[in-house]
C-alpha cells in the first residue's frame, strides 16, 4: 500500500495543496494545509499535511517557523511507522537545519533520510519526491556526488510512476555544484558544467516542453544562462530563451526569489555596466545558502575585472575563495567529528559486549541467554540426564524490520518470546539465542515430545494478530528439533553437534513451509 493511499481524509485538498507547491504557489498551499490541520483528525491526512507545511515554509524562507513546524511533524510521524515518511521529512529537517547553519545536525538527518528511503519496499510517486527533496538538501549542504545520484534515483522512481521527465530535471543540483567549483578557482570546471546546463534546457526547448518545467527549474535554469555570461561564454540558446524571463517565472519561492536578485547582477556585468552590478551587490538581500555565501564576491570580482580594476577584483576573489574555504573546512569537521563519533561508539559497544558475555539474561526479551543455555545443558549432561534442543527462527522477520522498523521488530522479538513460554511444557527452558533465534530445551524428553511442542509452538506464533502489530508483515516461525548426546566431547562440541542436525530440521521446515 502506498502513502497516499494510507491519506483518505480530506485528500483531495491535500492533492491540490500538492499542486500548488509544485507550480510556485507555496503560500496559497500554506492556507490549504491549516484548514486540513484543522479539521481533520485521521493520523496519516494530519501527518502528510504536517510533511507539505514543513516543505512550504521551506520553500518560503519563514526560517522562524522551521523548529515548531518541523517538530510537530516529527511528533506525528512517531507513531505511523512509515519509512518513507520519515525519509522525506529527515530530508527536510536537513533543509532547515542548513538553512539555520546548523551543518552536523544537517548531515544526521542527510543520513537518516537515505536509510529510511532505502527501506521503503514499495516505491511509488511519494518516494520519488522524497529522494527528490533529499537530493537537493545534499546539493545545498555541498555534497554534489550524493545529490546527482539522488536525483537520479528519483528519476528512475519517477519514470516508473508514470512523472514526466522534465518534472526532476532538477538543474539548481548542477547549477550549485556549478558556482561551487567557480569559488574555489575552477572556472572551466564551472563553464564545464553550465554547458552541461545549458545543452539540457535546449533539449526542453526543442521539444516544446519549457512551460512544463517547475518554477524553481525554470529559475535555476535562467541564473545558469547569465552566469555562464559573466565568464565570457554567451550560450546561442539566448537568442530563444530570455534569461530575465525565466527567472520572473520563479514563483513564490525564496531561492528563486535570491536568483532573481543576484540574475540583474549578472546582467548588469554582462551588459558592461560594472558600477550598477556593485551598486546592487551593495542593496542585496539574500540568503547566503542559495548558491554560497562567496557568489556575491565572486559576482563582485567580475564587476571590478569589467571595470577594469584588477587588485579590487583579486581582492574580491579572495574573499570569496577564504568564505568557500570555511565552508569546507565545516563539512571536513563534521566528517572528523563523525570519525571520533564512530570510534567512541565501537569502544562503547565492545566495553557493553563485555559485560553482556557476563550476564545471564537477554535483556530485550527477559529470557535466559545463550550463557544461560550452555550452562544449563552443562548441568544436564552432568547429571546424565536425557534431552532434546530445538531451534526457532522466525519466519518474515526481515520484512518487518524493513517496513516498519527495528523498534517494531523489537516488539515482535517480544511477543515471540511470550508467546513460545506460554505453550511450553512445565519444566522446559527456553532461551534467546541471538537476532531472531530462540532455542528451547526440552528434559527427558524424546523427539516424539519435541513434535508435540514443535506443533504448539508454530501454532501458537500463526496465531498471533500480527497485523494489529506490524500490519502487512505476518510473522511465523520454524522449528527444528535434535537430540542431546553426551559423550567424550566437550560442551560446546556437543551443542555444536546439536545444533547442526536441529538447524537442518529447521531449514528443511522452512523450505516445506515454502513450497507447501
Amino acid at each position: 500500500m502506498s502513502w497516499l493511499d494510507r491519506v483518505t481524509d480530506q485528500a483531495d485538498a491535500l492533492t491540490r495543496a500538492r499542486h500548488l507547491q509544485e507550480t510556485g504557489h507555496s503560500a496559497e498551499a500554506c492556507q490549504v494545509l491549516d484548514r486540513v490541520l484543522a479539521s481533520t483528525q485521521d493520523p496519516y491526512s494530519r501527518a502528510d499535511a504536517l510533511l507539505q507545511r514543513v516543505s512550504a515554509v521551506l520553500n518560503l524562507g519563514r526560517t522562524a517557523e522551521y523548529t515548531g513546524t518541523s517538530e510537530q511533524a516529527f511528533a506525528c510521524a512517531r507513531d505511523l511507522a512509515d519509512p518513507y515518511l520519515h525519509g522525506h521529512l529527515h530530508a527536510l529537517a536537513a533543509l532547515a537545519a542548513f538553512d539555520q547553519g546548523a551543518l552536523d545536525r544537517g548531515t544526521s538527518h542527510l543520513v537518516r533520510s537515505a536509510r529510511a528511503l532505502n527501506a521503503v519496499v514499495e516505491p511509488d510517486r511519494e518516494t520519488a519526491w522524497g529522494w527528490h527533496d533529499l537530493a537537493m538538501a545534499y546539493s545545498y549542504l555541498s555534497f554534489h556526488g550524493y545529490a546527482l545520484a539522488a536525483i537520479e534515483k528519483a528519476r528512475e522512481l519517477g519514470r516508473a510512476a508514470g512523472i514526466p521527465a522534465e518534472t526532476f530535471a532538477a538543474p539548481g543540483i548542477r547549477l550549485r555544484n556549478a558556482v561551487a567549483l567557480d569559488h574555489n578557482g575552477d572556472s572551466d570546471g564551472c563553464l564545464r558544467v553550465l554547458r552541461d546546463i545549458d545543452s539540457e534546457l535546449a533539449r526542453v526547448v526543442r521539444a516544446g516542453r519549457l512551460d512544463r518545467l517547475r518554477p524553481s527549474a525554470l529559475a535555476a535554469y535562467g541564473y545558469a544562462l547569465l552566469r555562464r555570461a559573466t565568464l565570457g561564454e554567451t550560450s546561442e540558446l539566448t537568442r530563444a530563451v530570455n534569461p530575465a524571463d525565466l527567472l520572473a517565472r520563479g514563483g513564490d519561492s525564496a531561492r528563486p526569489r535570491d536568483m532573481a536578485q543576484l540574475g540583474s547582477v549578472c546582467a548588469a556585468i554582462i551588459d558592461d555596466r560594472p558600477i550598477e552590478a556593485m551598486a546592487r551587490l551593495d542593496t542585496l538581500i539574500i540568503s547566503v545558502e542559495t548558491l554560497g555565501a562567496a557568489e556575491p564576491d565572486r559576482l563582485r570580482s567580475l564587476a571590478y575585472t569589467r571595470a577594469g580594476d584588477h587588485a579590487a577584483a583579486h581582492r574580491a576573489d579572495r574573499r570569496a575563495f577564504r568564505l568557500a574555504a570555511q565552508r569546507n573546512d565545516r563539512l571536513r569537521d563534521v566528517y572528523v567529528d563523525g570519525i571520533a563519533a564512530r570510534i567512541d561508539h565501537e569502544e562503547l559497544r565492545r566495553e557493553a559486549a563485555r559485560y553482556e558475555g557476563e550476564a545471564l539474561t537477554d535483556p530485550l526479551t527477559g529470557l535466559p541467554n545463550r550463557r544461560s543455555l550452555e550452562r544449563y545443558i552443562s548441568a544436564l549432561v552432568s547429571r546424565g540426564e536425557r534431552a532434546v534442543v530445538g531451534v526457532c527462527d522466525l519466519d518474515g522477520f526481515k520484512a518487518v524490520n524493513t517496513r516498519h522498523g527495528h523498534h517494531s521488530g523489537d516488539l515482535v522479538l517480544q511477543r515471540v518470546a511470550g508467546v513460545i513460554n506460554r505453550v511450553m511444557r512445565r519444566g522446559d527452558f527456553v532461551a534467546r539465542f541471538g537476532g531472531d533465534e530462540f532455542v528451547v530445551v526440552l528434559p527427558g524428553a524424546g523427539m516424539d515430545e519435541a513434535a508435540e511442542v514443535t506443533r504448539r509452538i508454530t501454532t501458537a506464533v500463526r496465531s498471533e494478530d500480527w497485523e494489529a502489530l506490524v500490519p502487512g508483515t505476518p510473522v511465523g516461525v520454524s522449528v527444528g528439533f535434535a537430540p542431546v548426546h553426551g559423550g567424550t566431547g566437550t560442551l560446546r562440541e556437543m551443542l555444536g553437534a546439536a545444533f547442526e542436525i536441529a538447524d537442518r530440521q529447521m531449514l528443511r521446515a522452512k523450505w516445506e513451509a515454502r513450497t507447501a
